[in-house]
C-alpha cells in the first residue's frame, strides 16, 4: 500500500475530515488532498505532525513494500522503515536456533576429526593381522565387522593381493580422506555460526562481514563436493578400490546458489548504507 493510500485510510479510522487535518497541521485542504492522491508528498516536519496527531509511528505511514519509495522525501528516506516488532522478534529467534545449532555441529565435527586421528595413528597397531574368519574380518583376533557372503571373496582377494603395510596404508588414505571432509565440514559449520549470530547481534543482517562469511560457506560448500570425489578417484588409482565417488551437478548448483545470495545481502548492505536506515531497532524511533 503507498504513502497516500495509507494517509487516507488512517485519517478516515481517525474519523477525521481533510480540512480538520489541515487545520491541525497548518496547511491547506488541496495540500492534504494531493498526499492522498500521490500528487505530491509531505515534508518530514509534516509527517512527523502525521505521526503525532494520529498517535501512530512512521511505520504506519509509509507503505511497507517499497513501492514508491524513490518518490518520498529525502529526509523520509533517511528514516528508512525498520522491521516491525514481531518480524524483528521472529528473526532473532530463527537466527539463534541456527547459530546454536551450528556450534553444535561444529563441536561434533571436532569431536570426529579426533576420534579419525587417534585411529590413524593407531593403525599401524591395530592392522598387523588382518584375516576374514567365516564371515568376520578380523585384525588381531578382533572383530572389527561382519562381512556377507558375497563380498568374502572380494575382501580375501584384496587381502591375498596385498602385504599388510599396504593394507594399512589405504586405510590410512581412507581415514585421511574422511578427515578432510569433516574438516571441510567443520568450516561450512565455523561460518554459519559467525554468520546467523551476527544477524541476531547487529542493528542488520546486511553487512559486509555477512557478505564475506556467506562466499566462505560457499567456497568450503564446493570444496566438501570436490574434494571426496577428487580423493575417491585418487583411492581407485592407488588402490584398485572403488569407493562410488561421484560429482553431481545439483550439488555444486546449491554451492554457485550460495555464493549468488552473498550479492543479495552486498545490494541491501548498500542500499543501507544509502538510506541511512537499519533492519532492527525501535520501530517508534
Amino acid at each position: 500500500m503507498k504513502f497516500g493510500d495509507n494517509l487516507k485510510q488512517i485519517r478516515k479510522s481517525k474519523k477525521i475530515s481533510q480540512e480538520e487535518l489541515a487545520e491541525k497541521l497548518g496547511v491547506s485542504r488541496q495540500s492534504v488532498s494531493k498526499w492522498e492522491t500521490g500528487e505530491n508528498f509531505p515534508s518530514m516536519q509534516n509527517i512527523m505532525c502525521l505521526c503525532d496527531v494520529f498517535k501512530c509511528n512512521i511505520n504506519d505511514l509509509v507503505q511497507e513494500d517499497f513501492t514508491d519509495i524513490n518518490s518520498l522525501d529525502e529526509e523520509i528516506k533517511m528514516s528508512v522503515v525498520k522491521f516491525k516488532k514481531e518480524k524483528q522478534k521472529k528473526m532473532k529467534i530463527i537466527s539463534k536456533f541456527i547459530y546454536v545449532l551450528s556450534k553444535i555441529g561444529e563441536i561434533m565435527t571436532e569431536v570426529g576429526i579426533a576420534v579419525l586421528a587417534v585411529l590413524a595413528i593407531s593403525l599401524p597397531f591395530a592392522l598387523r593381522d588382518v584375516r576374514i574368519d567365516g564371515f568376520e574380518l578380523k585384525a588381531n583376533d578382533i572383530v572389527i565387522g561382519d562381512v556377507t557372503k558375497t563380498d568374502v571373496s572380494v575382501i580375501t582377494d584384496y587381502l591375498n593381493n596385498n602385504t599388510n603395510a599396504e593394507i594399512i596404508i589405504h586405510a590410512e588414505i581412507i581415514l585421511i580422506s574422511l578427515i578432510v571432509s569433516l574438516f571441510l565440514l567443520r568450516m561450512i559449520m565455523n561460518y554459519l555460526y559467525k554468520l546467523f549470530k551476527n544477524i541476531n547481534e547487529c542493528d542488520t543482517p546486511f553487512t559486509m562481514d555477512n557478505v564475506s562469511y556467506i562466499r566462505k560457506i560457499s567456497l568450503y560448500v564446493l570444496l566438501y563436493i570436490v574434494v571426496p570425489y577428487i580423493l575417491g578417484i585418487l583411492t581407485q588409482l592407488i588402490m584398485g578400490i572403488n569407493l562410488n565417488a561421484e560429482l553431481e551437478l545439483t550439488s555444486i548448483t546449491l554451492g554457485l546458489i550460495i555464493f549468488s545470495i552473498s550479492y543479495i545481502f552486498e545490494y541491501g548492505y548498500q542500499i543501507q548504507l544509502d538510506s541511512k536506515g537499519k533492519i532492527y531497532g525501535d520501530e517508534n524511533e
